[in-house]
């Protein structure tokens, strides 16, 4: 419609038709903004982003051979302890029931009747039916799709057996801590079982609503986990990395081209840990400037506010001097040891145009993008060799290991990473 809209608008322009084409060319405007108000929907899937093409393969199959010859190295356990992503709160609705595989375990989530989000553990106890498979919300209960066996969502235990006279004391299922923050579920991950020791923050500007919902990104990252953080501490790769113009995309091959180098991104930031009580949380501040033919443009600076909350959760608050505030709420989950679900989600003023906030996060899904490349086909090295000014990526490690059970095992040796 705004391809035809423009096309009518310049043939117009031509025959002297204005006036017979002001409506359309009126229609053709609210169209646009229509457009730019909705919110940004990125949704990147599996090998999209972050390999190398390779001739006579396709993007997957690249991906894949990729993936197959990679060596990871020698990584860490594969899942910290800590608060993790589910999905978006509105993505679960009243009665809804929805079965999620994360973590090395599977999931069963659902809502009951009285807005109550609940997330047990997916197979029945009975006879091992999956109850997100056909299983239905009954009050405060997800009921078996097999026997009719409900369960509670509070404590597991089973409440009714239509078929039994009496309900066993001991029939129940594994129940996981779980909370809603800032928009999302979330669910509580412990190795050996231990309960919450922390709780999410919530961010008061989402809760009040005074910043409002302009976008989200979602990417699969084919690394550990704790790869992804740790590019907070590692300050040296921002001005190399990121320094280039977002006008040169994503892929690595083509960011530094000449064509783009009259304009450049700088970054300054030192990033450290909290003190007690919040030794699970982490602080950068992030100064961004940019320079055109070697001219600081001063309208272009941009004061980053990042804290990272556990091992998977990160609050990227976002203040520029005439376009204001806003937040990009970034989480991590595994769905696998070498498989990461990236989210950002962005939230801003209610008063900036939509398209501030939309293109504040498509240009940090670009920048985040080729931190995929080098993520997607890196090696773990658990002792670098580092430099002088290096010296905060071991400070990060030191933090990070925090999250990490004492009884936590490795990945298993296997040649490569299609296990």
């Amino acid at each position: 419609i705004e391809r035809c809209g423009a096309a009518l608008l310049l043939a117009g322009l031509v025959r002297g038709r204005l006036l017979f084409l002001l409506p359309l060319f009126l229609l053709f405007l609210v169209l646009l903004l229509w457009r730019c108000s909705r919110p940004l929907a990125v949704r990147r899937g599996p090998g999209q982003v972050g390999y190398l093409p390779v001739p006579g393969l396709s993007r997957k199959q690249a991906a894949r051979r990729a993936r197959r010859y990679r060596r990871p190295g020698a990584l860490p356990p594969p899942y910290p302890n800590g608060w993790y992503r589910l999905l978006d709160s509105a993505q679960l609705p009243r009665g809804a029931v929805r079965s999620l595989s994360l973590l090395g375990e599977q999931l069963a989530v659902f809502r009951s009747q009285d807005g109550q989000a609940y997330v047990v553990d997916t197979y029945c106890p009975h006879l091992g039916a999956n109850l997100a498979a056909g299983g239905r919300v009954v009050g405060n209960c997800i009921e078996c799709p097999f026997h009719g066996w409900q369960f509670q969502g509070e404590d597991g235990k089973c409440a009714r057996i239509p078929y039994a006279e009496k309900v066993p004391d001991f029939a129940s299922v594994r129940t996981w801590p779980s909370c809603e923050v800032n928009g999302m579920l979330l669910v509580w991950y412990h190795r050996e079982g231990a309960s919450p020791t922390w709780a999410v923050p919530e961010q008061r500007e989402v809760a009040t609503q005074e910043w409002v919902f302009r976008g989200q990104t979602k990417h699969l990252v084919d690394a550990h986990i704790e790869e992804i953080p740790e590019n907070a501490a590692d300050a040296a790769h921002l001005d190399f990395l990121h320094g280039t113009a977002i006008l040169g995309g994503s892929d690595l091959r083509h960011s530094k081209s000449r064509l783009w180098a009259f304009m450049r991104h700088s970054w300054k930031g030192e990033w450290c840990p909290e003190p007690e009580p919040n030794e699970h949380c982490s602080q950068l501040l992030l100064l961004h400037s940019t320079s055109i033919f070697g001219k600081h443009i001063s309208a272009l600076d941009l004061k980053v506010s990042v804290r990272q909350v556990g091992p998977a959760l990160v609050f990227l608050i976002l203040e520029h001097a005439f376009l204001g505030r806003g937040i990009i709420l970034q989480s991590v989950t595994p769905l696998e040891p070498l498989l990461q679900k990236v989210v950002h989600t962005i939230y801003y003023q209610k008063n900036m145009l939509a398209i501030i906030p939309k293109f504040l996060l498509r240009a940090e899904c670009l920048q985040f993008e080729r931190d995929i490349t080098i993520w997607n086909n890196k090696q773990y090295l658990p002792k670098p060799l580092l430099v002088k000014e290096d010296s905060s990526i071991q400070k990060h490690r030191r933090w990070y290991a925090q999250f990490y059970s004492e009884k936590g095992t490795g990945l298993p040796a296997h040649e490569g990473l299609d296990w």
